[in-house]
């Protein structure tokens, strides 16, 4: 059992909790609570840490049989925590590597560009939001919030495991190749000329969501096919960038569901605008 805080397994999950540089360099990430273990591949897990007081029931024995399992006192555990009432249990686990072709090669996929976000809530809900709605994958700039920041990670609650996520070192060079697997590139914009839904996404699509404060780069606006805007009614002017997701997301599912239950008629793209 580990019983001090000096302990060098202990120091190293503190800093892959709060530094991206230890995560990004050791290929390794953690996740908190029964659920997100019980929900995780089992070959993304490399470490089990266990509360005391947890590993004391014979349940929880025999579920981490079969796992490498450190227990430690529950006063460490608080401290390797990042949560303020911990549930005994952490992982910490293996880095997925996702391929951006695999991904341009399914049939019309769907998937979310993200540049630049920095709110972990964010990123972590526009996650969940996009396995719930059937998306392929999300995209994100290098600088937007790390992935595997432990506000992300519990925001995605376990879709972290399911949906297929990439950080893109070059944007630009990302959505050109995304064009030459003639994915359709909208952005989300307040300059749109279309309602999103006056638009259709049957075919491969992506969606571009920009930082909260600032919105899309021109950069990187001035690379859409289609600059598309959610209407505002009162004195909205726009809506948080998970919201906009999230929207604009479900709008695509909804267009091909309906599609498949040919309520679309022949469910032909529209012309380019």
């Amino acid at each position: 059992m580990i019983t001090s805080a000096s302990n060098g397994q202990v120091k190293n999950v503190v800093q892959l909790q709060q530094k991206t540089k230890a995560r990004r360099d050791q290929g390794l990430f953690v996740v908190e609570g029964m659920k997100m273990f019980r929900e995780a591949p089992r070959n993304w897990i490399h470490k089990v840490f266990v509360a005391e007081h947890l590993y004391q029931k014979p349940e929880i024995q025999t579920e981490l049989s079969d796992y490498p399992v450190e227990v430690v006192t529950d006063k460490i555990f608080g401290q390797m925590s990042d949560t303020k009432t911990p549930q005994g249990i952490l992982c910490v686990m293996k880095t997925p590597r996702y391929d951006l072709r695999r991904l341009t090669e399914k049939s019309n996929p769907l998937l979310v560009v993200l540049e630049d976000l920095q709110d972990p809530g964010n990123v972590g809900t526009i996650l969940r939001t996009a396995e719930g709605a059937g998306a392929d994958g999300v995209l994100m700039s290098r600088n937007t919030v790390d992935i595997f920041h432990p506000k992300v990670i519990r925001a995605t609650m376990g879709s972290i495991y399911r949906m297929p996520f990439l950080v893109a070192e070059d944007m630009e060079k990302t959505i050109q190749m995304l064009k030459e697997a003639k994915i359709r590139i909208y952005a989300a914009h307040l300059r749109g000329k279309n309602s999103y839904d006056e638009e259709s996404y049957l075919g491969g699509t992506a969606f571009l969501i920009g930082n909260e404060g600032n919105g899309l780069s021109e950069r990187l606006s001035d690379q859409a096919d289609c600059l598309i805007r959610i209407p505002m009614e009162g004195h909205v002017e726009s809506l948080n960038a998970a919201m906009s997701a999230g929207i604009l997301m479900y709008e695509a599912g909804r267009q091909r569901r309906n599609c498949g239950r040919g309520r679309q008629g022949n469910c032909a793209r529209r012309k380019k605008v």
